[in-house]
């Protein structure tokens, strides 16, 4: 009989979906000391983690799982929430997108002032848009830009070709051909490779672009970003993840006239569905067969 305990802001309905699937063998218990499987939203469960003596398996019910891997202790099986993000993702990207090129809250504007003045624009069609990260996210974004005609650029590690994508290529590739991309979105993961990848010297070669940060704010050198925008080299910066969340009130963000903030909501976790993943990863479990999401302390995902 495995024991499980759940720490969530949504911790009650988590009660509920368990109570009403009636998993083989597991019992809620409200205990952190004496439970074996943990559900979990790695904020809050980052820091009861010492209390975690029979811990054995703990299932994230975020995609993002930093607090759990920057924590010490670490004897125990991670699984994150993957497969539910990417139509998420798209809508917002594609939401700030099209809010830009049509110009959408200009003309909320102009109605404001009842005034009738046309604005030029360009179709998406034939732009260029490079996505940094070729995983299901980014695969699902590509899919959507396809559909409005883009040409579609992956970066990964290696390069590697991934369906879904036009062209595959590496960071350093892509800083070279930045001038001919029209929108860039990061879905990086916080790695000790990725810290501050996006710096002055990726913006270098980048002409008026969009970017859109959806993946996670220790990515991003803050100052340089600021730099890129007042030197032109990015029209706007669309920003859902910040080194310090909340943004600080007196963060330079919140007020420069090319910069969009939201607050980590591109893509939440619904229960319903992230329990949906935690069931099937629990027969597994209780098969003796491997989970599906594990994630490697040492890589950071």
């Amino acid at each position: 009989m495995d024991k499980i305990y759940v720490i969530s802001e949504h911790v009650e309905t988590y009660h509920q979906l368990l109570e009403t699937a009636q998993l083989p063998d597991l019992a809620i218990t409200s205990s952190a000391e004496e439970a074996s499987v943990w559900l979990a939203d790695p904020p809050l469960a980052a820091p009861l983690l010492p209390n975690a003596k029979a811990l054995r398996w703990l299932q994230s019910t975020f995609a993002g799982t930093d607090a759990l891997i920057k924590a010490p202790f670490r004897d125990y099986q991670l699984t994150n929430v993957r497969g539910i993000f990417g139509a998420l993702m798209a809508e917002y990207v594609f939401g700030f997108v099209l809010n830009e090129s049509r110009h959408i809250s200009q003309y909320a504007e102009q109605q404001a002032q009842r005034c009738w003045q046309p604005q030029p624009y360009q179709s998406l069609r034939r732009q260029t848009l490079a996505l940094l990260g070729t995983g299901a996210i980014g695969q699902h974004i590509a899919t959507v830009a396809h559909a409005f005609g883009m040409t579609v650029l992956g970066v990964n590690q290696d390069g590697r070709p991934v369906d879904s994508f036009d062209h595959t290529l590496t960071l350093p590739a892509l800083e070279q051909r930045l001038d001919k991309v029209d929108v860039l979105v990061s879905t990086l993961p916080a790695t000790p490779e990725t810290d501050k990848c996006l710096n002055a010297d990726f913006w270098r070669q980048a002409q008026d672009l969009i970017f859109i940060n959806v993946g996670r704010g220790a990515t991003l050198d803050e100052a340089a970003l600021l730099h890129a925008l007042d030197n032109k080299k990015l029209g706007l910066a669309v920003l859902d993840v910040m080194q310090q969340e909340p943004l600080p009130k007196q963060h330079p963000f919140w007020t420069h006239p090319n910069v969009r903030v939201t607050p980590h909501i591109a893509a939440v976790s619904f229960p319903e569905q992230v329990f949906a993943l935690f069931a099937d990863n629990y027969r597994r479990w209780h098969a003796g067969e491997p989970l599906m999401h594990s994630v490697d302390f040492d890589k950071g995902y």
